[in-house]
């Protein structure tokens, strides 16, 4: 059975995307099959994988307001992993769900389905804590925060970490945190040292040691729709997400053996 991890933060601009884009990448080269959910109306992770969101026949969307979804239709084979696009359909989805069943596992009931076929399924959520982002934390085993080396890092992920509480108490008691990663580090300024070293201090032991810097290339590789392992694997941002992937691979062998 696949690990489903959602990639959460309702700040949007801190390398959610990015992240799960490139860590996927990432585990793809380490020989793990990947599935990606775009569960975002804007469909970076769709576009970021060189699939044009506009142009699918399927998309997310059309899952989560079936009852009998046909998952495996709209998966999409890129070069790296499979992916499951978004696109603008999945802005009205919000209001869709409130009236029907279930309306918070919808998206667990697609995922589910395919599980099996995967090593890990990706989720990257929206930047908001509505119905969307529930549906993430409902479907996945675990959530990644990415959080950016920025003065207002830390404010607002209380309110993520209360919604957390609220799914785990009523809605999915499994959930855990898979850990914080810490994103546009720049190395040559205090506020970065000095932000580490609060998160450090509000998530002991759950911070991951691969940091993710600024890098220019991680931000070109999306336009060129591909991961930053295809589009430069010798810069430090490629570094970064292949340390990363080690240390998810680390972790949940450790996880597994126990």
């Amino acid at each position: 059975m696949g690990k489903i991890i959602a990639f959460a933060n309702q700040k949007g601009g801190v390398g959610k995307t990015t992240t799960a884009i490139n860590l996927a990448a990432a585990l793809f080269e380490r020989g793990k099959r990947v599935l990606l959910c775009d569960f975002d109306p804007q469909g970076n992770a769709t576009s970021g994988f060189g699939i044009d969101p506009r142009a699918l026949e399927t998309s997310i969307y059309d899952l989560v307001v079936s009852d009998d979804p046909d998952v495996k239709s709209a998966i999409v084979s890129t070069k790296w992993v499979d992916l499951i696009g978004a696109n603008v359909n999945l802005a009205g989805a919000e209001l869709d769900l409130i009236g029907m069943e279930q309306r918070e596992y919808r998206l667990k009931n697609v995922l589910d389905r395919v599980r099996e076929d995967y090593d890990y399924i990706f989720i990257d959520c929206p930047p908001s804590l509505g119905l969307l982002t529930l549906n993430c934390l409902c479907a996945a085993d675990s959530f990644l925060v990415p959080l950016q080396c920025e003065y207002y890092a830390l404010e607002g992920l209380s309110q993520l970490m209360t919604t957390v509480r609220m799914v785990k108490k009523s809605l999915n008691p499994a959930l855990s945190l898979e850990g914080v990663l810490l994103t546009m580090f720049d190395g040559r300024t205090n506020l970065s040292i000095q932000v580490v070293e609060e998160v450090k201090k509000h998530f002991p032991g759950e911070v991951f040691k691969s940091v993710v810097p600024r890098n220019v290339r991680l931000s070109e590789a999306p336009s060129h729709g591909k991961p930053i392992t295809d589009y430069d694997r010798m810069c430090r941002g490629a570094e970064a997400y292949l340390e990363l992937a080690d240390e998810i691979l680390k972790k949940n062998k450790r996880g597994k053996g126990r």
